[in-house]
């Protein structure tokens, strides 16, 4: 093992324990309860080898050394209507008027009060801890800002005591008109625009939703459930809630159910059937349309299906570090990575969580400085559309 893998272990190692972004800690976490980790001998090793060097060793380098190329390195060319494969945010960004801007404006009135006819979107208030500070947010379609004030949420938890905020991407439904969270031994579903809520009984620790077409996909680290959403009927299916995309709202209730799994060069996507989970496909994600020496390492965070395609947040390999913060887009017929944008490496650890597409096939992600920004893939245009919001989104497709 040489130095710059051993920097890279023990810095892994650490930020298992504290993570610089809670929005990729979660699925990390259930990484970790599903793989064997070769970490222990070896930090143990690493111990005895550094020595009193271990907290250098833990400190990013000043000028790490760069991944050397496979082959020349290519600067892609952007033009107005059409952008290469891998792309780079602007110095700074514009800020048009967008609905969702509204977000960070304080509730006015309570849901129960002025239920919505439709929701833009949910935000929880964070404080610097990551703990909820203040009710669950609704902006509905009329500019808005309500507070949730028809239920009482709890952070969710799982089988170690670890928490995270009790909204999260995904749990407002794709018409903006119903929520779904997900509770220990519950899965609450409110519809937005009455006000009514009904707690649907279930066992486990749960912690993710997924809204697939007329049923609820809700898990946590060892099982998912699907619920039905107008009888509230539950089953248990053959998915994990943290690597399945987001279905398309638009393809039928039959379309498979995708998932991707893995890292490096073991990276696949697989199809499953809609109503069983059952395996029908699988294939492994290909990036070879990307310029030397880019790469896909990982996966985090909630993906999204708009058509075939699928965009979701990775960390990279780039010209300048290996573990680079990144947004994918692929095709989720075949895996191939269609575009991807460069993030750098100057952001912290699992930033840039992607949120779902707008309706003209732009990608919704967390962006710094931006709370939320706008990436359109096939023209490389990114724009802001709410500073510095401290919280956890959920948006309507």
């Amino acid at each position: 093992m040489n130095e710059q893998e051993l920097r890279r272990l023990l810095t892994v190692s650490v930020e298992d324990v504290l993570p610089s972004q809670p929005a990729a800690a979660g699925w990390e976490r259930a990484r970790r309860t599903r793989r064997t980790r070769r970490a222990v001998g070896v930090v143990a090793l690493a111990v005895v080898l550094v020595g009193g060097g271990t907290v250098a060793a833990l400190r990013p380098p000043t000028d790490p050394a760069p991944v050397p190329p496979v082959g020349p390195t290519v600067t892609p060319t952007v033009d107005p209507t059409h952008a290469g494969p891998v792309q780079r945010p602007p110095a700074e960004l514009t800020y048009p008027p967008d609905p969702l801007a509204k977000l960070g404006d304080p509730a006015t009135v309570p849901l129960s009060e002025r239920p919505v006819k439709r929701a833009l979107a949910l935000f929880q208030p964070l404080d610097e801890e990551y703990h909820a500070n203040g009710p669950v947010r609704v902006l509905g379609n009329d500019g808005v800002t309500r507070s949730l004030d028809v239920v009482t949420l709890a952070p969710t938890r799982d089988a170690s005591g670890n928490e995270a905020p009790a909204l999260k991407p995904g749990m407002l439904s794709p018409d903006g008109r119903s929520a779904a969270f997900a509770q220990t031994k519950e899965l609450i579903l409110i519809d937005l625009t009455t006000a009514a809520v009904r707690r649907i009984p279930l066992d486990g620790y749960l912690e993710l939703v997924v809204w697939a077409h007329d049923r609820v996909l809700v898990g946590g680290d060892d099982r998912t459930y699907a619920v039905d959403f107008v009888t509230g009927a539950a089953s248990t299916i053959d998915v994990s809630t943290w690597e399945l995309i987001a279905p398309d709202p638009a393809a039928g209730r039959e379309a498979p159910l995708i998932d991707v799994y893995g890292e490096r060069t073991s990276l696949a996507l697989r199809s499953r059937t809609a109503r069983e989970g059952e395996l029908r496909s699988e294939q492994p994600v290909n990036a070879s349309a990307l310029p030397s020496p880019y790469q896909v390492n990982e996966f985090y965070g909630r993906g999204w299906l708009h058509g075939e395609r699928l965009a979701r947040a990775a960390w990279i390999i780039n010209s300048e570090i290996d573990g680079a913060e990144a947004a994918a887009v692929l095709d989720a017929r075949t895996g191939a990575v269609l575009h991807l944008l460069d993030l750098g490496r100057e952001r912290g650890k699992g930033c840039c969580e992607v949120l779902g597409w707008d309706s003209r096939g732009a990608v919704l992600l967390r962006l710094e400085p931006a709370a939320l920004a706008r990436w359109h893939p096939e023209t490389g245009e990114i724009t802001g559309i709410v500073r510095d919001l401290r919280g956890v989104l959920a948006l309507a497709s």
